[in-house]
């Protein structure tokens, strides 16, 4: 059964840094593209990062760039958000999601999601 699982969230002050792991299980993440994305309270769901199926290529929102790096790891089947300089407006529930393809689409157009990780920024 593919499954994605995400972990890594949680409460952490503003400068901070998490790193978001995403674990697939009943498949293989090599012919897929990844990407994270983020929902907060009463907003609609936003992509924040991408990386290829073949790692070669990358992609990050304006608002993270600079601060947020997606990075795969083919040998234990997971792909990796570190995330650094965390503001409070970064507060969100984290998902993952892959695409069968060389890279993402947006939230509507990725074919499987995990069910996300509280990420909270806040003193």
């Amino acid at each position: 059964q593919l499954q994605l699982v995400e972990s890594g969230g949680g409460l952490v002050q503003p400068g901070g840094s998490l790193r978001l792991s995403c674990a697939a299980s009943g498949f293989s993440l090599d012919y897929y593209a990844v990407g994270w994305f983020r929902q907060a309270p009463g907003k609609e769901r936003e992509g924040v990062s991408c990386i290829s199926s073949s790692d070669d290529n990358t992609y990050y929102a304006d608002s993270v760039k600079g601060r947020f790096t997606i990075s795969r790891d083919n040998a234990k089947n997971t792909v990796y958000m570190q995330m650094n300089s965390l503001k409070p407006e970064d507060t969100a529930v984290y998902y993952c999601a892959t695409k069968h393809d060389y890279y993402c689409a947006g939230p509507g157009g990725m074919d499987d999601w995990g069910k996300g990780t509280l990420v909270t920024v806040s003193s």
